[in-house]
């Protein structure tokens, strides 16, 4: 969470530094901030709220400095307001921070600067004890006085940091927290992620784990945990920036359910040859290392778990292999039983998720193998496993996950595929039959895309509802989730989701007159067991929306409305079920006048515990 953004050059810093924060804003939108030097000191300015906030406070303010830090906040200590805003200064002011992630051991520090130092502190945040802890041992090197701060301080973060006292750098650290910095032609910057700055620069430097990193105009240099300076190669950005843009769409999010079909065309086509095998390039898993795997874990947070959700039905289904999902958060305070012949698949968007991070460690130290599915390349998830598989989704900058997941899912296919062709346990026409069924899926959801108005309207009726049941079996279950979860997040409605066997176990006692139910129908198989549930809930009172495949309108005697999905097989139907889904939480939140790219509380990636 939160979204630094640092610039020195001999361009107008405050102008750059807010350009690159809106970039970020999806990161965190509370309060916002910037550090800038002038007039021989550091001029703080912050402000509650969104960063049109901070513009507009400082509209009139002549700013004319070459070297500044910005931030725009997730809370996490200490409420939202202009006080707790960042960046965070020492007493005199010399010295100002801004700050990404959680420092665990505030308190204690805090504690010995007031009793040490006499220090007076002005914000209930962890961020200004770092501010302090600096000052403390400043002795005319900033370099040296951060080296020595992060020495005592505990926790996941990245920082940057100025002085009044040498203004021509900025010192920035990261650890376990994504930090990157951009190399411009008489300026350089650092920041949180790419889209703050691919306005201004295409070459940057991936920072490491427990790096620091000093900026002058014309240089960068990267030094380790010893104070030893590192070479790094330049990785050299090549997506678009128009990619980061709206391109003419009222929101983000509606923009990335449009590139969907593209989306999922490039993370397909990318992996299969001419012949329709699955070309895994850098990813080794021979036939003997998949016998030797007796288990696999998937391990995600979020959407990504509801990603793995239906990885582990293909990949039981395909590869014949028992697969556990796990949330990240929960996985590594449980002594889970993995060794060697384990398979930790890592699922993430932004390849930072902190908990999703922890948890690959754990893996790993215990022996296991690691492969992981991420949409950002150089990310920290990507290069701390043995195996990456990208996503080619393209930049995700609307909250709530929409093109990363069904992405994902493409992976998952393919990840299940190969291991069942490399096995040898799958027939060539069922594997070839797989494999023309993905391919379709980009034009099928066209035809659903197609369809957008139908669903806009199937939403104004339903979206002052304040109660919502998603129900499914089977695969329908896992996107039963992220349905419900699109809902929620972005609209604030009630929304629960349950496998539609489990109602009778408790869940039922909630349905009541005029109760909304979507109920997920899309597999074959399953088809007459969810007319039975849709049965239960309707004895009840429920409205429902059914979901089904288009040749199965039996389910239209059941519904009080139906959404329908292009025939596939049901293996597949995740990848175009969902869509309808993301399309009525689109709408239903559109006409709640809810803020849906940002949506309160949340943030994009997501850095703290």
């Amino acid at each position: 969470m939160c979204g630094i953004v640092g610039y020195i050059g001999d361009g107008n810093a405050t102008e750059i530094i807010i350009d690159g924060l809106k970039k970020l804003e999806y990161r965190g939108y509370d309060s916002s901030g910037i550090a800038v030097y002038e007039d021989h000191k550091i001029l703080v300015e912050k402000v509650k709220g969104r960063i049109a906030n901070l513009e507009e406070k400082i509209k009139d303010k002549k700013f004319t400095s070459h070297v500044g830090i910005g931030h725009t906040r997730w809370a996490t200590h200490g409420a939202p307001s202009d006080v707790n805003s960042h960046p965070h200064s020492n007493m005199d002011n010399s010295i100002a921070v801004v700050h990404n992630g959680i420092i665990e051991n505030y308190i204690e520090l805090k504690e010995w600067l007031i009793k040490n130092h006499n220090i007076v502190f002005r914000s209930e945040t962890d961020t200004e004890v770092i501010a302090h802890l600096i000052s403390v041992f400043y002795e005319d090197d900033l370099t040296d006085a951060v080296y020595k701060a992060v020495e005592k301080m505990r926790g996941a973060y990245a920082i940057g940091v100025v002085s009044a006292n040498e203004p021509d750098k900025i010192v920035a650290v990261r650890r376990d927290a994504p930090l990157i910095a951009g190399l411009g032609d008489g300026c350089n910057f650092i920041a949180s992620d790419i889209p703050a700055l691919l306005k201004h620069v295409r070459k940057i430097y991936l920072i490491e784990n427990n790096e620091t990193v000093v900026l002058t105009k014309n240089d960068v240099k990267i030094y380790n945990a010893d104070r030893e300076e590192v070479k790094r190669d330049v990785f050299n950005v090549t997506w678009d920036a128009d990619a980061a843009e709206k391109e003419g769409y009222d929101h983000f999010m509606l923009k990335e359910i449009h590139e969907q079909p593209k989306g999922i065309s490039e993370t397909l086509n990318r992996r299969l040859d001419e012949d329709g095998m699955i070309k895994l390039d850098g990813i080794k898993l021979s036939k003997n290392d998949l016998e030797k795997f007796n288990k696999v874990y998937i391990v995600a947070c979020g959407t990504a778990y509801h990603a793995g959700l239906v990885g582990k039905f293909i990949i039981e289904k395909l590869a014949k292999i028992p697969v556990e999902v796990d949330v990240a958060s929960e996985f590594r305070y449980r002594d889970p039983f993995v060794d060697e012949n384990t398979l930790f698949i890592a699922i993430s968007q932004s390849g930072e998720t902190l908990d999703t991070l922890a948890a690959l460690r754990e893996a790993k130290s215990k022996g296991a193998r690691i492969l992981s599915v991420v949409n950002v390349v150089g990310s920290s998830v990507a290069r701390e496993s043995d195996d990456v598989f990208y996503t080619w989704a393209g930049p995700e900058i609307a909250v709530a996950s929409t093109k990363a997941y069904t992405t994902q899912l493409v992976c998952m296919y393919l990840i299940a595929l190969y291991m069942a062709k490399t096995k040898e346990i799958i027939e060539k026409e069922l594997y070839d039959k797989y494999i023309e069924e993905l391919k379709e899926i980009p034009e099928k959801l066209n035809t659903i895309l197609n369809k957008e108005q139908d669903i806009y309207e199937m939403a104004k009726d339903l979206y002052k509802r304040e109660q919502v049941f998603f129900i499914g079996r089977g695969p329908d279950a896992g996107v039963s989730y992220e349905g419900s979860l699109k809902l929620k997040e972005i609209s604030y409605i009630n929304s629960f989701a349950i496998a539609a066997g489990e109602l009778k176990h408790g869940t039922i006692a909630l349905i009541e007159q005029g109760t909304l139910v979507i109920a997920l129908a899309t597999q074959d198989k399953l088809f007459e067991k969810m007319l039975s549930n849709i049965q239960e809930v309707k004895a009840r009172g429920a409205y429902v929306i059914g979901l089904a495949k288009e040749n199965n309108k039996d389910i239209e005697t059941q519904s009080d409305r139906v959404i329908y999905i292009p025939q596939c097989m049901d293996e597949v139907s995740p990848l175009l079920s969902v869509v309808p889904l993301q399309i009525l939480a689109y709408y239903i939140s559109k006409l709640r006048g809810c803020d849906i790219d940002k949506p309160k509380n949340l943030a994009k990636s997501v850095t703290v515990e």
